[in-house]
């Protein structure tokens, strides 16, 4: 069985943590683990492959995540435009084999109780080898609006609804026979291609078209043009809806789709006032408050039932309950001048990464930090120079034709249009303090011309 991990959601709702560039299946929030993280670990020991389906910019999120976990065995699919699930899916399953068993999960859930999720996968498994798709039902313990349901009579699935309103969401759960849907399917991978092609004929053609003129390897890429010739479409609408070969299996597996704050605030200790326990957090006189800190005070007094998450450049109050809203605020912030909603301070690269000290007309400072054995780009700019000065370990740096080291406490200077690269050629982490000057320090001023990870 293969893990087909689908990775590609920003999370918007959980903003400011969760960022374009940085999604919550990423961020680290239990115990030095993030989502995705969690995901493998989970599946690996229950599938033979994980199969990561996602954009450039996560595909090295993921590459460099993968780094910190053992016995993962990896392929991946890179999507230049997000189509949402059922192209992923589709796309993924063309390069397997008709009977091969896919388990696809979402790459920012949580689920606590392993061993009941182990049982429900070998159940599902042996339902997928029959010839049917699977699709796993979460019992519900609210009257949740924030999620789609399925309606079933024992294996069989009857409807899927879409999220409902507060009285249809009571009235399910008074039925008891209906369920989350959690999102989660399994099944082989012709089986669902058969039933793609024929209820979304338009996506499997479209589909087969990209994936033929698609390298074959371990890593594969879509074009863009292929890409931008595929319908989009979820799973649900394009197969799960129609078909009829569709089981479910009810997963009491104590799982949360993190999908907001207040999910978010139910999967950590709080105090005996209901409020986030934390050594930076000073609360007053105040209850059920969750607080998200990083590395500053944050002190409460005479407020309840707050959500406070504060980060090093953005900061969140809202009333609980009204985290929804966050998508709101989100696009209010793509719509500004601002790249809050896109990147945090620190950004990842595949190299490493770099923290905008200062950001103001006429000049930016970074710190940057390159893992060993790892190089940016060889590449120049046209409306900025730079002066790199290293603080930790030796650079190997490359301007126009000449490239030497340079040690801590020494520096150099790039002049506008001039080719350089940085280069770690050692055995520890290079850091080094970047000044950027000149009109424009934007980061799409950059012509990339070689580069170790095919960004050009």
């Amino acid at each position: 069985m293969i893990n087909m991990i689908l990775c590609g959601g920003n999370g918007t709702r959980l903003w400011p943590i969760s960022r374009s560039l940085m999604p919550k299946q990423f961020v680290k929030l239990f115990d030095g683990k993030s989502l995705f993280q969690l995901t493998v670990n989970r599946n690996k020991d229950l599938c033979k492959e994980q199969y990561i389906i996602s954009n450039t910019e996560q595909y090295f999120l993921a590459l460099d995540q993968l780094e910190g976990l053992k016995n993962t065995n990896s392929r991946y699919l890179l999507e230049p435009i997000a189509k949402n699930t059922a192209p992923a899916i589709a796309l993924a399953c063309m390069t397997l084999d008709y009977d091969e068993i896919v388990l696809v999960t979402p790459s920012d859930h949580l689920i606590k109780n392993k061993k009941e999720y182990k049982k429900v996968l070998q159940e599902a498994k042996k339902i997928a080898q029959d010839g049917d798709i699977v699709t796993f039902g979460i019992k519900p313990e609210s009257p949740e609006t924030g999620f789609g349901y399925i309606e079933a009579d024992g294996l069989n699935v009857l409807s899927f609804k879409e999220k409902p309103d507060l009285k249809t969401a009571k009235e399910y759960l008074k039925k008891g026979n209906y369920y989350w849907n959690s999102g989660m399917f399994c099944f082989k991978a012709g089986v669902f291609l058969d039933e793609l092609k024929k209820y979304s004929p338009s996506i499997y053609e479209t589909s087969f078209n990209a994936i033929s003129n698609s390298k074959a390897s371990t890593l594969r890429r879509i074009s863009h043009e292929d890409m931008a010739l595929i319908p989009e479409d979820s799973i649900d609408y394009a197969v799960m809806e129609q078909s009829k070969k569709v089981k479910v299996v009810y997963a009491d597996i104590s799982w949360n789709d993190l999908g907001s704050f207040d999910a978010l605030s139910q999967e950590f200790k709080k105090d005996e006032n209901g409020n986030s326990i934390d050594e930076n957090i000073i609360a007053i006189n105040s209850k059920n408050n969750y607080i998200h800190t990083s590395d500053r005070m944050i002190t409460l007094a005479d407020v309840d039932d707050l959500t406070i998450v504060d980060t090093p450049d953005a900061l969140l109050i809202t009333k609980k309950g009204s985290s929804q809203k966050i998508k709101d605020i989100v696009k209010e912030l793509k719509g500004r001048d601002t790249q809050l909603h896109n990147i945090h301070q620190t950004v990842h690269r595949p190299w490493g990464t770099y923290t905008v000290l200062e950001n103001t007309a006429g000049y930016k400072i970074k710190r940057i930090e390159v893992k060993p054995n790892k190089r940016l780009s060889l590449q120049k700019h046209f409306h900025r120079n730079e002066h790199w000065i290293v603080v930790s370990g030796t650079a190997t740096v490359t301007v126009g034709d000449e490239k030497r080291l340079l040690r801590p406490n020494e520096s150099t200077y790039i002049r506008m249009g001039e080719i350089h690269r940085l280069e770690n050629e050692g055995k520890i982490p290079v850091i080094l303090i970047e000044a950027q000057v000149g009109e424009y320090t934007g980061e799409d001023d950059i012509l990339r011309i070689e580069d170790d990870f095919e960004r050009i």
